[in-house]
């Protein structure tokens, strides 16, 4: 395995503005969807799905609220190698 050089190493800073854009569903504010464009989510504990083309994104709340760090959102099948259906 190799090692990645970290921001220190490649003379970078931390600048959270110059990262790009980072799309998270804000509570009491339109949220447009980044996938379809749409404004209607379900919306969970730590996400928010699009309820029309299934973008999900996470709570920008939720990131706040929990101690430990920011939340990480992984697809619960991951390591199973094939999908299911409800």
């Amino acid at each position: 395995m190799t090692n990645f050089p970290t921001l220190g190493e490649l003379g970078l800073k931390h600048d959270p503005k110059g990262r790009g854009y980072h799309a998270v569903y804000r509570e009491h504010e339109v949220n447009h969807c980044p996938g379809c464009g749409r404004t209607h989510w379900l919306i969970g504990r730590m996400s928010a799905e699009c309820a029309f083309c299934a973008t999900a994104l996470p709570l920008a709340e939720a990131s706040t609220r929990h101690h430990n760090g920011p939340a990480v959102i992984q697809h619960r099948n991951r390591n199973q190698g094939h999908a299911w259906a409800a």
